[in-house]
């Protein structure tokens, strides 16, 4: 039988799956935690709540994240037009879908 070490294993995590809290998201998209609360509170992007406080986003959250990072820092987009440009990305994928 091989031997095995732990580079030959790996986690099978779903892209939607709720694993990360909110501190630990702040740190990775360098977001700071009340503007993911106010993120949340403006359904841009609404993570998985675990009790009644606890925040818990996916991968693919992260990715969307990530993105509105860059609106804010690199692009100067505040909430609300990072709200509208993801919605108005959202309807195009919808109408791409149904083309």
């Amino acid at each position: 039988m091989a031997e095995k070490f732990p580079e030959d294993f790996d986690v099978d995590i779903q892209p939607n799956q709720p694993l990360f809290i909110i501190s630990i998201v702040s740190e990775m998209v360098q977001i700071p935690i009340w503007t993911l609360r106010k993120l949340d509170e403006m359904g841009v992007v609404e993570p998985k709540r675990i009790g009644k406080k606890t925040r818990c986003y996916s991968k693919e959250q992260i990715r969307t994240l990530i993105y509105i990072q860059h609106l804010m820092d690199n692009q100067g987009v505040n909430i609300s037009g990072v709200k509208f440009i993801l919605e108005l990305h959202a309807r195009r994928q919808e109408d791409g879908k149904m083309s």
